[in-house]
């Protein structure tokens, strides 16, 4: 039982609900290579998602090992007036009641990139990609993690946004395009434009819903440097451009595409709920709208790779 309930606690400090904003460009880089060279080999998507998925679990530990180390986790009081604070604005409570040791968290943390970096050398013996490029990828991403809190903080001089579209855009599915298809193409950067975009709304709608708080603490994010009108014009310009580049994408080289579209009517929704400062849950709704998003994506580059051998995406 106790061993059970510590389990638990671990489980809960690596945020696996956010696991979808990697797994989705690892999906979509698989589903492209196999455009790309028609074959996909299992052990290498297997290796793919571990090494990329575990290096994701230890920058959620690092980034709520350092979050509570600057105070921008802090324990709830009991203080109405206090709203920086407020329990429903808190995505990660594992620190502040408690549930595991700061060292604990760090520990956890180096040994999921432990276990990444043995992923990633096995995946370099089982993929066509030549080992330096693949590397070069892998071992650039890791410090990319650790530092979006750590280190220099990326996070806290209003430079997350800008490490978080690299990270969950081009790196991610290059990595994941390259380990498959052997060979590096600019166009899965392209074809990962929808998902980066809106990847890049959840984080958004996070920083716009703090930034009171992040501002009493001292840090400096892209929601505060906007303002709370200038934030949701932006909010809006992540949701709806991922629709109008797989409209291009649909009618330039497949129709299967419109799939996707399918989520528009939740993604008016969530502009809604931003417009009128329903911003609490409006994170978790929009990694919702971003799971769907991407899986009628990938299902319609797969449905396209399976019935339209006259249409095609380029490489």
């Amino acid at each position: 039982m106790i061993c059970m309930n510590t389990l638990e606690k671990y489980l809960l400090a690596v945020r696996p609900w956010s696991f979808t904003a990697s797994m989705m460009p690892l999906l979509l880089g698989s589903a492209l290579a196999y455009s790309s060279v028609r074959t996909l080999s299992i052990p290498v998507l297997l290796l793919t998602c571990v090494s990329a998925l575990c290096v994701h679990a230890a920058a959620n530990l690092f980034n709520t090992y350092y979050d509570y180390i600057h105070g921008v986790d802090t324990p709830v009081t009991n203080d109405k007036e206090d709203k920086g604070n407020d329990v429903d604005s808190i995505d990660d409570r594992t620190l502040i009641e408690g549930l595991l040791k700061p060292n604990d968290v760090v520990r956890l943390g180096l040994i999921l990139y432990a276990i990444g970096t043995i992923a990633f050398l096995s995946l370099s013996h089982f993929s066509p990609a030549k080992e330096p490029y693949l590397a070069l990828i892998y071992f650039g991403a890791l410090p990319l993690s650790f530092l979006y809190t750590g280190g220099i903080g990326f996070k806290y001089i209003a430079l997350g946004d800008v490490l978080i579209l690299l990270t969950f855009g081009p790196i991610t599915i290059v990595y994941s395009f390259m380990a498959q298809a052997g060979h590096y193409s600019i166009y899965p950067v392209l074809y990962a434009l929808p998902l980066t975009l809106n990847t890049e709304a959840i984080l958004h709608s996070n920083n716009t819903r703090d930034m009171e708080h992040d501002r009493s603490v001292g840090i400096l994010t892209l929601s505060i440097l906007l303002g709370k009108q200038y934030s949701y014009y932006l909010y809006c310009i992540l949701i709806y451009s991922p629709y109008v580049i797989i409209c291009y994408i649909m009618i330039n080289i497949s129709w299967f595409c419109f799939l996707p579209l399918l989520t528009i009517i939740y993604a008016y929704r969530l502009c809604e709920e931003f417009k009128h400062d329903k911003l609490i849950k409006l994170p978790n709704r929009t990694a919702i709208l971003n799971t769907q998003l991407g899986f009628l994506y990938i299902l319609s580059i797969i449905l396209t790779n399976t019935f339209q051998h006259h249409q095609k995406f380029r490489f």
